[in-house]
């Protein structure tokens, strides 16, 4: 093919590609025009539907022809749900910040860029300004594949009104971020405790002298390494963009692996997606077998348990709340007849919600 056939291919190929925004265009258009009419039809109900989010996910990742990766169909659509949904009404959603964490980054993945997210200063905020009405929903760490369990999220669900109406899964990677110096140049390293416990191999191989320094946040990392000469910062690539900070070395985590869990509170139930999870607490009697005793309705009843997480009651010595992770929704048969079985032979037992599985 001579230089004239191949400009007249590019050009043939863009003139497509043009035809095609415009078709996309009409068609985002049209279906906001349906999405406004959902919003009337359904007057003071909840505006925002995580059981038909999901659903309207997992269909566009299986039908899905390529060359575009799942992944990133699964993203597209969420951002088309997000500027959708806000023309109806803009959702306030409550994480703990500052601007920049890996939970900012986990309310963006899961509502889009189309909300207005607000910044807490602790976790208790977090709740607090959900249960308040401050916020529609709040976004909660509440585990991570390297480092465990967030011990604060967990004592603070045996307490809340708050029901879990969603769950987020954030490949947490780690980079080193700084201002305008090569890596030789960097004198001391910024973030908070648990990115640097994540990265000890790396940092013990290529940064082994210099300082590290643990901080509130890896967003406040950013900050002061934004700030001041020669100092760098382990964080995200949402703290990179928004400090103005170069990525020195990318993905730095000793796990490549290394994934937290996020859940969304609100203060709704959420119906059946067909493909959900079903959280809750419960305590055993104090004697042999009794935790075992209350797994067998799960096996009986042929529910999956996918986490058993136990943790210290408030009540006493060596007493103790076992959260459990259930595949399937509350209102499916074998679910309900493992609750109501549960509810009969436990101490205390409390629901604390069923939502939609992670869907990207």
């Amino acid at each position: 093919m001579n230089n004239d056939e191949s400009e007249q291919e590019f050009q043939r190929h863009r003139a497509e590609i043009d035809g095609l925004d415009r078709e996309i265009l009409r068609a985002l258009n049209q279906r906001a025009a349906h999405a406004q009419a959902i919003g009337k039809l359904k007057g003071e109900s909840a505006a925002y539907r995580p059981e038909r989010e999901a659903q309207v996910l997992r269909a566009m990742r299986d039908a899905n022809p390529g060359p575009l990766p799942g992944d990133a169909v699964a993203g597209i659509f969420r951002q088309v749900m997000s500027a959708c949904l806000a023309l109806e009404r803009r959702l306030r959603i409550a994480y703990l910040g500052p601007a920049g964490t890996f939970s900012h980054g986990a309310v963006g993945r899961h509502f889009g860029e189309f909300v207005d997210a607000e910044p807490c200063a602790s976790i208790d905020e977090v709740f607090r300004a959900a249960e308040s009405g401050q916020t529609d929903y709040a976004v909660v760490p509440v585990e991570n594949s390297t480092e465990g369990a967030v011990g604060r999220t967990l004592d603070l669900m045996c307490q809340t009104e708050l029901t879990i109406v969603g769950e987020i899964r954030l490949r947490i990677q780690q980079n080193l971020l700084a201002k305008g110096i090569p890596l030789d140049a960097v004198r001391k390293i910024y973030s908070h405790s648990q990115s640097l416990s994540q990265c000890m191999l790396w940092l013990a191989r290529h940064l082994p002298a210099l300082p590290r320094i643990p901080v509130a946040s890896n967003a406040e990392a950013a900050r002061l390494a934004a700030s001041e000469p020669g100092a760098a910062a382990i964080a995200g690539e949402t703290a990179a963009a928004i400090y103005a900070l170069d990525v020195l070395a990318p993905h730095i985590e000793d796990d490549p692996n290394n994934t937290t869990r996020f859940w969304v509170l609100g203060r709704h139930a959420v119906a059946r997606s067909g493909d959900d999870e079903t959280s809750l607490v419960m305590s055993a009697q104090n004697r042999p077998g009794a935790v075992h005793a209350l797994l067998e309705p799960l096996a009986r009843h042929g529910v999956s348990m996918n986490r058993l997480e136990s943790r210290p009651a408030r009540t006493g010595l060596w007493e103790y709340l076992f959260f459990v992770d259930l595949e399937g929704h509350r209102d499916d048969a074998p679910v309900a007849a493992a609750l109501a079985e549960l509810g009969a032979r436990a101490p205390f037992l409390k629901l604390l919600g069923s939502y939609p599985a992670a869907q990207f």
